[in-house]
């Protein structure tokens, strides 16, 4: 049985490229949870027309309720909502062929790259894994190795095709957009969005078949750093057994491997934002 598991964030998707079509209380999120909802659907009925029995979909994005579940085929294992460990990529331990990773963007601070940002656009600056500027992608697709899954095929803006290209130029990547600037891409007609996407399955899974895919791992402990955008977020973070200050915005943590590593980025993001939350409440 060959089973296929689909991690699906916004800010990649054809026809977004303003905060207020990604947030859950955006004027415009209706707009973007439709068209995330076509394009999971899309992506779905294709891996199930080329042999694939099963599809697990991770809804990935901000609150992680963002796909229309009455939209999913029969096929479709959707798994919805917060407080996941792993968060992106939970649920590929289950044991899965191929991963595909959809609305993917770059990392914080890329040049002319629409909605850039790392994990959360709000408390991470700078995320290095073993000294190395970390995609979400890449944070992805370790885990995703870690476990033996293969990722076969991204899809995003033309900026982060780079970095995909550069750390795993097996994956066949899908340009859903082009990017101008933070705020602005050229974006094809949906319809012919969805068409690259056929195609881009359609070679992806010809390059596993043939054996010409592998899983992106990293060998031994693991070193996480991390970069907030103010050093009270590090003091939050400095509460966590084993992180080490480096500068006043920056920690570091050594994992025993990338699972644990992304578990102490969840779990640093979180205590940082709970401690500026507070800070609010009493401003």
């Amino acid at each position: 049985m060959f089973r296929a598991y689909i991690s699906v964030d916004m800010e990649g998707m054809p026809g977004i490229v303003y905060t207020p079509q990604t947030s859950p209380r955006g004027l415009m999120h209706e707009e973007a949870w439709r068209i995330a909802s076509l394009v999971v659907r899309r992506a779905a009925e294709k891996l199930l027309a080329e042999g694939f029995e099963e599809v697990y979909v991770a809804d990935s994005h901000w609150h992680m309720g963002n796909i229309r579940y009455e939209d999913m085929p029969r096929g479709v294992t959707l798994l919805r909502g917060l407080g996941r460990p792993y968060t992106m990529v939970y649920g590929v331990e289950k044991g899965f062929d191929a991963a595909l990773f959809l609305g993917y963007h770059s990392r914080y601070c890329t040049v002319g790259s629409v909605l850039d940002h790392t994990y959360s656009g709000t408390r991470v600056k700078r995320l290095l894994i073993n000294g190395v500027d970390a995609s979400e992608f890449y944070l992805n697709a370790l885990t995703a190795g870690f476990y033996g899954v293969p990722v076969i095929l991204v899809a995003g803006d033309d900026k982060l095709r780079l970095d995909v290209e550069e750390k795993a130029p097996w994956v066949e990547y899908v340009v859903f957009k082009e990017s101008v600037s933070r705020y602005a891409a050229f974006n094809p007609s949906l319809p012919e969005a969805l068409e690259r996407l056929d195609e881009g399955i359609e070679r992806a899974i010809r390059r596993l078949r043939e054996g010409r895919v592998k899983p992106l791992r990293l060998e031994g402990r693991v070193e996480v750093t991390l970069t907030f955008p103010n050093s009270g977020n590090a003091d939050a973070a400095m509460l966590i057994p084993g992180t080490q200050r480096i500068d006043g915005c920056t920690v570091s943590y050594r994992a025993e491997n990338i699972v644990e590593a992304y578990k102490y980025l969840q779990a640093a993001v979180l205590v940082a934002s709970s401690l500026e939350s507070s800070v609010r409440e009493y401003s």
